[in-house]
């Protein structure tokens, strides 16, 4: 699988945009996320914020996480237009029998895919070698465009999860 994904965002968002990552329970299916990219493109084309049009964007990225995107140096965004993104949200949630709002699980590049791990199985995971500090994890507290290209796909020891786990020393 192909982490490059820097190149799909637009570039003419600041890269104080606010970003909101939804991470799927399951992967869609190719059916799935073509439909999912239609209904994330016909939402950004009528989201409006006050009665003016939201610069955003949304992306389907690893066919598992939805990524909204506002740039709000351009256009406000207020809270009736956040209900609006969350909505539909919660239409993809419904129609595609999938959670896009668990945050106690988390999202690992393991073995060459998106792997999902409960919290309550991190330090297991840890202990019995199947991640570690280099794992690449998906750190989906990113709010910035700048923290999505810098900061989403990074390993552990350098999330906040390093704080949660005791991790292995690395043997040399």
């Amino acid at each position: 699988m192909n982490l490059e994904y820097k190149y799909l965002l637009n570039s003419h968002f600041h890269p104080d945009s606010k970003v909101w990552i939804y991470q799927g329970s399951r992967l869609f299916t190719m059916a799935e996320a073509l439909e999912i990219e239609y209904m994330l493109q016909e939402f950004i084309k009528q989201w409006k914020s006050h009665g003016d049009p939201v610069n955003g964007a949304a992306y389907l990225f690893f066919g598992q996480f939805i990524i909204l995107m506002a740039d709000e140096t351009t256009s406000g965004i207020c809270g009736r237009s956040r209900d609006e993104s969350m909505r539909m949200i919660k239409e993809i949630e419904q129609r595609f029998s999938v959670n896009l709002f668990d945050r106690t699980t988390f999202a690992f590049f393991l073995k060459d895919k998106v792997q999902l791990l409960p919290m309550s199985q991190l330090q297991y995971a840890t202990d019995n070698d199947f991640i570690n500090g280099d794992t690449l994890y998906f750190n989906n507290l990113v709010e910035t465009k700048k923290e999505l290209e810098n900061n989403w796909i990074i390993p552990i020891k350098e999330s906040w999860l390093n704080r949660k786990i005791s991790l292995k020393a690395p043997v040399l």
